[in-house]
């Protein structure tokens, strides 16, 4: 008995609703790149700017300007007629495209595509993608009435053209990618990464993709050191009372005390104002175009507000943070894999950092309990269990950070004595340290959860608050002593803030502008070190470490990887 055959026909999307978008055809492009890559820019509007990107604006850009005018399908005759930047729709196929020239004469017309590489030499004259892309840029010129048989693909690498006959096999593959585009797009679900795909090594949203990490989880095969350089951009930091910020053309200009520095604004990644510090309304309006966002800070270093532009549009990620912030379950086993990730850290803090004139039994006392009680975290029945068991550390930790700091004496270092976490307020120098550290940081870590598109006020282990900052105090626990305590530790150890540099209030220690300038140059330090990320091999900066430990919390939290690989040096 013979089984019927079985024929896979392509599932095409719906007629487009009035409510939604169309579809960039270069975003059909991606799709048929690669579906992931598109569905990052179109739908999540993640970007990811590289020196290939920037080129192929400077191509683009003698094409950019509206020049000529394109003729009425009924205008055109024998006399060639060429338009610019020429942008058109097809409503039947939920598509927009901006073609950089149409050329018209006879009674045809004849889209052209600037590329900025050389020629490929393959059979079909150019790449998949870009023949789709010309051909939907054709149909919708025949939806808007017009003639249009075959397109120029313009190679300024090579300056060659290519030309593509949109013949029916072509147009077919176009429909169905546009249609798969608007099906994922309409699904909210982001399509799976490349497997080992050789397109991953020079794809600009690598670093945003993750794609050999989220495979990892399911594969097991360790990554590729896919992860960009770091971006040379950094933090701006202003805390001198009076300055102003104002923008030059390209550049900030920071003014305080008769004194100009100038930075240009593509360096800066980040703005910290702290204290009575003033910006233009004009600077605020280019920060906000660049993506850069601005953090206001108090003279102490707590954080009071945050500008950012539109932010980031990718709702499902943050509908998939307030689905697991309502699921008990989900919430509790992340929550005991934190606490335990923190007090773990905590004891890597202390073993590597005793004081070798201190008894050696004792710490060993300590780490072994501290080991117990990170265990006991990962079993923790219940919140207010886990609360106690999170507590026990501290106190432990705590307990004996003194023997982390170099006693006096020690190459003419001062004293520097510590019996306690206090924090509100701060009681002595180190608390103060340990305070505006920990400000620094929950700043940091604001913004990388801003840009990846979660809400940093609806955590998991802390619950929401009024002004606090709920996701971004959970993804610091683990990071708290690693980077935050080792700055705190590094500028005492080394003689880089004194006495003088904390002011006092009756009971309440706090820095001074030159102690938060010594912490702030640590702080900045420690971010540039490189460290072996534990699950994934690789070398990466600890400032990149936080951006990707942002991103894989979106994945787990959207369901892509099955557990949040928590940051945990030896």
């Amino acid at each position: 008995m013979s089984t019927p055959s079985q024929i896979s026909l392509p599932l095409f999307a719906p007629g487009r609703a009035d409510e939604e978008a169309l579809v960039p055809v270069r975003m059909v492009n991606e799709w048929v790149y690669c579906p992931r890559l598109a569905y990052l820019e179109w739908v999540e509007g993640e970007w990811a700017d590289t020196g290939d990107t920037a080129q192929g604006r400077r191509v683009h850009r003698r094409v950019d300007t509206e020049r000529g005018r394109l003729p009425a399908p009924e205008e055109i005759d024998e006399e060639l007629a060429r338009a610019n930047s020429v942008t058109l729709s097809s409503e039947t196929l939920g598509i927009i495209a901006k073609m950089d020239v149409v050329e018209a004469q006879g009674d045809r017309v004849v889209p052209v595509d600037f590329k900025k590489g050389k020629r490929p030499h393959v059979a079909a004259g150019a790449y998949e993608p870009e023949r789709v892309q010309i051909c939907a840029q054709g149909m919708i010129l025949e939806d808007n009435g017009y003639t249009a048989d075959e397109g120029v693909l313009w190679f300024a690498g090579s300056r060659e053209r290519v030309y593509v006959r949109f013949d029916e096999e072509l147009r077919e593959r176009t429909r169905a990618a546009i249609s798969e585009l608007r099906l994922a797009a309409a699904s909210g679900r982001r399509p799976p990464p490349l497997e080992d795909s050789p397109k991953c090594t020079r794809c600009s949203l690598a670093g945003i993709c993750l794609p050999d990490e989220t495979n990892f989880f399911d594969k097991g095969r360790p990554p590729r050191p896919l992860n960009p350089a770091d971006d040379p951009a950094l933090p701006l930091y202003v805390q001198t009372p009076g300055a102003r910020v104002r923008k030059q053309g390209e550049r900030l200009v920071v003014e305080a005390d008769e004194q100009k520095v100038e930075v240009p604004l593509i360096d800066v990644s980040q703005v910290a104002l702290l204290g009575p510090v003033g910006v233009t309304t004009p600077t605020l309006h280019a920060l906000m175009r660049a993506e850069v966002p601005v953090s206001w800070m108090s003279s102490g270093g707590w954080l009071l507000g945050h500008t950012v532009g539109t932010g980031s549009r990718n709702v499902a990620v943050r509908e998939a943070q307030f689905r697991v912030a309502g699921d008990e379950r989900r919430r509790m086993s992340f929550s005991r894999e934190l606490v335990a990730a923190k007090i773990r850290n905590s004891r890597t803090m202390l073993r590597r950092n005793w004081r070798p004139d201190r008894p050696a039994d004792e710490r060993d006392r300590v780490l072994a309990s501290l080991r117990r009680v990170a265990d006991h975290a990962r079993a923790a029945p219940d919140e207010p269990r886990l609360l106690g068991y999170e507590g026990e550390a501290a106190a432990l930790y705590f307990g004996h950070f003194e023997a982390m700091l170099a006693p006096a004496g020690t190459r003419d270092l001062p004293a520097f004595e510590f019996a306690r976490r206090t924090r509100r307020p701060p009681t002595d120098p180190v608390n103060a340290l340990l305070s505006f550290g920990y400000s620094l940081l929950t700043r940091t870590l604001l913004t990388a959860l801003a840009a990846v598109g979660l809400d940093p006020y609806m955590g998991l282990y802390h619950r929401p608050r009024h002004g606090r900052p709920a996701l971004a105090l959970d993804l610091m626990e683990p990071f708290r002593s690693i980077i935050a305590d080792s700055c705190a530790l590094q500028v005492i150890n080394n003689g880089e803030v004194r006495r003088d540099d904390f002011t006092t209030n009756g009971p309440a220690w706090a820095l001074n502008p030159s102690g938060r300038k010594a912490l702030i140059a640590a702080y900045e330090r420690r971010l540039d070190q490189e460290t072996t990320h534990p699950v994934f091999g690789y070398r990466i900066s600890m400032r990149r470490l936080l951006d990707v430990q942002a991103r894989l919390l979106a994945r787990y939290l959207q369901g892509e990887i099955r557990a949040y690989p928590h940051y945990l040096p030896r």
